[in-house]
């Protein structure tokens, strides 16, 4: 009578599924905190209805939303701080991790751990960012780089595994 429980066959999806949208409200929240701290909670803040709108378009929960913004109204918690990490990842392409935390010692060590299991490390502040412009979105790569396809599969493991992180928002490559 094995697998006849529709639960036992479900439930390590939903388990995965539950974690990935854990992490994406976790992301979603700190970012609209800052945000709602920058526009000292005014919701008519451009920056704050971006957040508010990305975070509908995730299915987050309104009540995730309202308290976020609570959040950054009250003194609770540090400070939140957006901090730019670089790197070069395989086959020398320039990787910016954007991370959004309130402990910025943590937030480079996790950073740093995952890079180093992957032979990687962090670069020196602006070694990275002069491959990138600023753009609406975040960064733009004004050079690309073309991969091989094992460099390339290294490369999305690597970005797949800083965007695991809590703190990591964004993660930009200038590869093609």
């Amino acid at each position: 009578m094995s697998g006849h429980n529709k639960w036992s066959q479900i439930k390590e999806r939903k388990g995965k599924t539950d974690a990935a949208r854990s992490r994406l409200f976790s992301k979603l929240g700190r970012l609209i905190t800052q945000e709602a701290k920058k526009a000292g909670g005014n919701r008519d803040s451009t920056g704050l209805k971006a957040a508010i709108e990305r975070a509908r378009a995730a299915n987050m929960p309104n009540d995730n939303i309202e308290r976020a913004i609570k959040k950054a109204a009250g003194d609770r918690g540090a400070a939140l701080e957006l901090v730019l990490y670089e790197a070069y990842g395989p086959g020398g392409v320039a990787v910016l991790i954007e991370t959004l935390t309130d402990n910025r010692n943590k937030t480079s060590q996790e950073i740093r751990h995952i890079l180093s299991e992957r032979g990687l490390s962090l670069a020196a502040p602006g070694s990275a960012a002069w491959a990138f412009r600023r753009s609406a979105d975040g960064y733009a790569a004004q050079t690309l780089i073309p991969l091989e396809n094992g460099n390339l599969a290294r490369l999305e493991e690597l970005v797949e595994a800083l965007e695991g992180n809590a703190d990591v928002q964004a993660v930009f490559t200038n590869a093609e």
